[in-house]
């Protein structure tokens, strides 16, 4: 395996997350100010961010609007965090419509290099209920939800689901290299 580091090589998403840890605001803004500095094209920045601290209303908006199966690990995370970009047909940046969700991808990235620097771990999502999230949060209009991330410190594993328990202790598994590239 080529040479990585440590942030990228030790990354990874847990589902059991502390629920007696916090994030700091200290943390916080570091994350925020990771994805700020992300790189975009023509630097638009078309993400927005919404994040709600573990029993604020906008983490309770944010959970009440995940699946039942993904409410049971996520309820636990220190913060949950609703990634959107401004949509193109909006009239922002229309003459790279498309790109906003790759930009939001990189600033969600960088935001997780981050949260791992700082010894805290990230689980994304994009499976919820995008309508009711975007209405729940009351996001202005072009503005689309795309992904939501929950964000913390590590947890007991054998306080999850059966199911989720096995994937959280098994072993970490990536395709090889050479399956990625296009011949």
């Amino acid at each position: 395996m080529a040479d990585l580091t440590p942030l990228l090589a030790f990354r990874w998403s847990p589902w059991a997350f502390d629920p007696a840890a916090t994030l700091t605001p200290a943390e916080a803004d570091s994350l925020l100010e990771a994805a700020r500095w992300a790189p975009s094209v023509g630097n638009g920045q078309p993400w927005r961010f919404a994040l709600g601290h573990r029993d604020d209303e906008t983490y309770k908006r944010v959970l009440a609007n995940l699946p039942a199966a993904e409410q049971r690990w996520a309820r636990h995370a220190a913060a949950l965090l609703l990634g959107a970009h401004l949509d193109a047909t909006g009239g922002h940046r229309s003459e790279h419509t498309g790109r906003e969700a790759y930009d939001l991808g990189q600033a969600v990235a960088h935001l997780t290099v981050q949260a791992t620097s700082l010894g805290l771990y990230v689980r994304q999502l994009v499976s919820f209920d995008h309508a009711g999230l975007a209405g729940d949060l009351e996001l202005p209009t072009g503005v689309r939800p795309l992904v939501v991330a929950a964000v913390g410190r590590l947890g007991d594993p054998f306080s999850l689901p059966e199911e989720l328990r096995r994937r959280e202790t098994g072993l970490r598994r990536r395709r090889p290299l050479a399956d990625l590239l296009l011949r």
